[in-house]
């Protein structure tokens, strides 16, 4: 059969084991030693390990028949489970199968799937965008909310409805934060979001609007 390599190593360590158990229990027996009481009790070790090491395997099984029952999660779908993000793959006997956005393959016990929370970024057809921006203290806010509202109107992939919107969020330490939330459908999620913070950036710099560079006043006495 043409096995995997390492289905083959593993399969090869096993059977030198198994081989070595029996080798040892046969020359035990020529040797005129009661092997019975031995392989009874050898029985009971092996049967308790694999109790132990079967007992996480069901746990992912049927936390595998839950996530295949109730899709928190499907295929195709972009999620983050644990920490970890990406496109999943597959739900399997076992694990859940996640491709990262780098392209690097993930296997995620099931059991951990089914016990922590699931962000869900497909599952539902639109999604908020939101674009954070600083603008200089000296700068007019009003003049500012103005233009970054045209900026996100004039995009024809954000949603009328819910209505976009921009606000004030903080009063940072060297710039006056402003927010642009728009709504649009998921699949253009991030396009709008590239759309927007480089469209904001243009407009602002058009209409005279400075984001400012981080500042640090330093006082020196003599």
């Amino acid at each position: 059969a043409r096995l995997p390599a390492l289905v083959v190593e593993f399969l090869v360590r096993f059977f030198a084991a198994l081989l070595y158990v029996i080798v040892i229990l046969l020359v035990l027996a020529v040797l005129g030693v009661d092997i019975g009481s031995m392989v009874l009790g050898l029985s009971a070790v092996i049967g308790l390990v694999l109790a132990f090491g079967l007992q996480d395997s069901f746990t992912n099984f049927s936390a595998g028949v839950w996530i295949a029952t109730l899709r928190p999660i499907d295929k195709d779908e972009y999620v983050e489970i644990n920490g970890m993000a990406g496109t999943v793959q597959a739900v399997g006997i076992m694990a859940t199968e996640l491709l990262t956005p780098d392209n690097k393959f993930v296997t995620i016990p099931n059991a951990l799937v089914w016990g922590s929370p699931v962000v869900n970024y497909s599952r539902m057809d639109t999604r908020r965008v939101d674009v954070a921006v600083g603008i200089a203290y000296d700068s007019n806010v009003e003049e500012a909310l103005r233009v970054a509202m045209e900026t996100i109107k004039s995009n024809p992939a954000v949603l009328a409805t819910p209505e976009p919107a921009v606000a004030v969020t903080e009063l940072a330490d060297s710039s006056v934060n402003l927010a642009l939330r728009a709504w649009t459908k998921t699949g253009d999620f991030w396009a709008v979001k590239g759309d927007l913070t480089r469209g904001v950036l243009a407009a602002f710099r058009q209409a005279g609007i400075e984001i400012p560079f981080p500042q640090l006043d330093v006082h020196l006495e003599r």
